[in-house]
């Protein structure tokens, strides 16, 4: 795995059936309580990101949080609540093998998200 190694993660409407583009995703290290922004990114057509979040190579053992900002991709859509459920999607996970390769998807809808470490 060590020829994947670094951080990915891609974004999936369940709600229409489709990869969601257009959400803008922050990736923050968290050290003693305090956030450190890492990098940012929108996914793209295929509900991913352009480039890894943090390049093979790059990824270090630590915490880290992904921040998904849902309620703007959902607005227009007609099931949606007209006051947003959700806002922000915040995923706080641990790296322990910084050799090995997280991939952490969202899978949502304006209701519900969930989460899991991908290959």
């Amino acid at each position: 795995m060590a020829g994947h190694a670094g951080l990915t993660t891609h974004v999936l409407d369940t709600a229409r059936g489709r990869p969601a583009a257009g959400v803008r995703v922050e990736l923050f290290a968290v050290e003693g309580g305090e956030r450190r922004r890492v990098a940012g990114a929108v996914t793209n057509a295929d509900g991913r990101t352009d480039a890894p979040l943090i390049e093979r190579g790059s990824l270090t053992p630590g915490t880290f949080e992904l921040t998904f900002h849902v309620a703007p991709y959902f607005e227009g859509f007609e099931a949606a609540p007209a006051v947003p459920f959700l806002d922000l999607v915040t995923l706080r996970f641990t790296v322990s093998d910084a050799s090995g390769h997280y991939h952490v998807p969202l899978v949502m809808t304006p209701w519900s998200y969930s989460t899991y470490r991908g290959s």
